[in-house]
């Protein structure tokens, strides 16, 4: 479960053992989580999941996806080609 950033107590990181999923990450703050899918295209994210978090939550998590949303997807692209060595 490599950690991608840490941002106001927000870790992003991927899961090695998902699959074919397409681009996502997951968040983790304290007893929060939440996952969200990357739509690359349109600039969008599509909540897949969300545990203990209120609206604000969400707003400060999106807001930090969106800020990074380049770096995640460079560092999905890196994580998938070191997992096919």
């Amino acid at each position: 479960m490599p950690t991608v950033l840490l941002v106001t107590g927000w870790r992003l990181f991927f899961y090695s053992n998902e699959g074919n999923e397409p681009i996502h990450v997951h968040c983790q703050k304290a007893e929060k989580e939440c996952k969200y899918w990357l739509d690359r295209n349109n600039f969008a994210l599509h909540e897949a999941y969300s545990y203990n978090m209120n609206s604000r939550d969400k707003r400060d998590i999106k807001k930090i996806i969106f800020e990074y949303f380049e770096f995640i997807e460079h560092e999905w692209d890196r994580f998938q080609k070191e997992k096919i060595k």
